[in-house]
């Protein structure tokens, strides 16, 4: 029997794959849409049984991410799995499934006060998609990335089977801690059908404090100035060209005062505002984005050998983006990518292209040096032992 046979006999939603449907430039010979979880397993029973090769797709808003993988036999689109499972407001949890777009499931949470503290820079993202990545923004500062506010997840294995780990209270972790594993897999591990999620209560107040910086001391100054202030922030960013700004969250009262010390310590230019200052939470310009890692500190380094004309963000954990500048040739982004890591180096950080041109990608090593990348093999090894999943979509070509 054909794939396309098999798969239509386990799942609702089965179709040949089409050219604009391509994982960076790979075309997928076919597309299945699985409404559930059963229904997926199904579809990934059938794929391992034909050999298949399977890349998961949610709403394609990070799919030229990472590398291309090597082949796509079967693109398993997770639209059909868009619901709320569960909110249990009392526990401060909610399950949803990985289909589920993050805005609708801000906007569920919001309706009884609650919210899941990531950010999301690119709308359309969904719950499965940002956990693959790894996805997350200036709310990391306080709150942490994906994998510390998962604290459960359902996946399908490569050969089929459903498992899980975690549970719906944030102290119920079991077995493999999926949640933290599969944060940044970029789908080489099994498929993301679901994921619980710890959540906060909505802020009845917040504030932004915003002051603009000349120069790479200036920008480093305010930066530490704030982190090491008594005032614990929610969000922290630096904006090129010049811009650091804070979040304030809390109750109103709390919020007018913390917001008043922030402002005097970053000095008389400072302005405290309602909204959030232009360029806050978004990926900075440019046709290359670099992820980066390091300490705090390190971010004068950064600045100082990237230069004003290469837009930067920088977020009070450490992490942040570099967008390379439109019309950069890959002689140039593998330069600017070069010096980057040197300096990275030497603050125990790193740096990872997120996205870039075809031919800048032919040019340079995304990935970069990775530690740990032996056992990194052999948990691929453990999960999918054939490199049937995104096979090439992540370092060092797992």
């Amino acid at each position: 029997m054909q794939p396309i046979d098999a798969l239509a006999k386990v799942c609702g939603d089965v179709r040949p794959g089409e050219p604009a449907e391509g994982v960076l430039g790979v075309e997928p010979a076919l597309v299945a849409a699985p409404k559930d979880a059963s229904e997926a397993a199904e579809v990934m029973r059938v794929a391992a049984e034909k050999g298949l090769a399977v890349v998961p797709r949610g709403a394609e808003t990070r799919l030229d991410w990472g590398t291309p993988p090597e082949r796509c036999d079967l693109l398993v689109d997770t639209h059909r799995m868009d619901g709320l499972i569960e909110h249990a407001a009392g526990d401060l949890v909610a399950k949803a499934e990985a289909g589920q777009p993050m805005e609708r499931l801000g906007a569920l949470l919001a309706e009884r006060g609650q919210r899941l503290a990531l950010d999301v820079p690119l709308p359309g993202s969904t719950v499965g998609g940002t956990i693959a990545t790894g996805a997350s923004g200036p709310l990391r500062t306080l709150y942490g990335t994906p994998r510390n506010l998962v604290i459960g997840l359902t996946i399908v294995r490569a050969d089929g089977q459903i498992a899980r780990s975690g549970g719906k209270v944030v102290k119920n972790v079991a077995g493999y801690d999926l949640g933290r594993l599969f944060s940044g897999s970029f789908g080489t591990l099994g498929l993301i059908v679901d994921a619980t999620f710890r959540l906060h209560p909505v802020p009845s107040a917040a504030a932004f404090v915003s002051c603009q910086v000349t120069g790479p001391e200036d920008a480093f100054d305010a930066v530490q100035t704030v982190l090491h202030s008594a005032v614990a922030p929610s969000a922290l960013e630096y904006i090129s060209p010049g811009t650091v700004a804070v979040l304030l969250e809390g109750v109103p009262e709390g919020v007018d005062v913390r917001a008043r010390q922030i402002a005097e310590l970053l000095g008389e230019n400072a302005e405290i505002t309602e909204s959030a200052p232009d360029g806050w939470g978004r990926y900075p310009d440019g046709t290359t984005l670099i992820d980066v890692t390091a300490p705090p500190p390190a971010l004068r380094d950064v600045l100082t050998t990237l230069g004003p004309e290469t837009a930067v963000t920088w977020s009070g954990s450490g992490q942040g983006h570099v967008g390379v500048p439109t019309g950069s040739t890959p002689e140039k982004v593998a330069t600017v990518l070069g010096e980057l890591r040197g300096v990275l180096s030497r603050h125990r950080g790193g740096a990872v292209v997120r996205y870039a041109p075809e031919e800048v990608r032919g040019e340079i090593d995304v990935w970069g040096p990775v530690p740990g990348l032996a056992l990194m093999r052999r948990v691929k090894d453990q999960f999918d032992p054939d490199h049937r999943l995104s096979p090439g979509r992540f370092v060092g070509g797992i």
